[in-house]
């Protein structure tokens, strides 16, 4: 990765092995660091974690947090962008840092509500159409979305 550019995908209580296997492999694609809060709604041995991750799960730059308040503590001096449909802002109308960490919740709550509540100013969107049925995209698909949107705006650095 560009020695300047330092981004983080952050998976909150992932629950769902294959969406954090596909982000595994997304990560490594990308030369992105990958970052999951426990509690973990499956092992890091999973089969289906790794079977959706490839043999590019021994490449994943990887960092495992006892818990959010963990994390928070850790890398209180990052910049944070919570990925969530209570966003206010969407996603392509920010302009990243070189630093930031892209928080993802769980597949089936997604984020903390008060931990959304108190950091709305950087909590971003990806639009959906105003379908009632439709919740949220999947979770691998929407961090592939904010990661390529954030790399675009440095120019895909570790890409070319």
């Amino acid at each position: 990765m560009d020695k300047e550019l330092n981004l983080s995908i952050v998976l909150v209580e992932p629950e769902i092995p294959p969406n954090t296997g596909n982000i595994a492999r997304t990560c490594v694609a990308t030369g992105t660091k990958l970052h999951l809060v426990k509690p973990l709604g499956f092992s890091i041995d999973d089969a289906h974690l790794k079977r959706a991750g490839l043999d590019y799960w021994r490449f994943i730059d990887l960092e495992i947090h006892e818990n959010l308040q963990e994390f928070l503590e850790k890398y209180k001096d990052r910049p944070l962008y919570l990925i969530t449909t209570k966003g206010t802002k969407i996603y392509t109308d920010v302009k990243y840092e070189k630093d930031a960490m892209f928080l993802f919740g769980r597949e089936t709550a997604g984020l903390p509500k008060d931990f959304i509540n108190e950091n709305l100013d950087r909590a971003i969107r990806i639009p959906m159409g105003k379908n009632a049925e439709l919740r949220s995209l999947n979770l691998s698909n929407s961090v592939a979305v904010i990661l390529y949107e954030s790399l675009r705006q440095f120019n895909f650095p570790q890409m070319f």
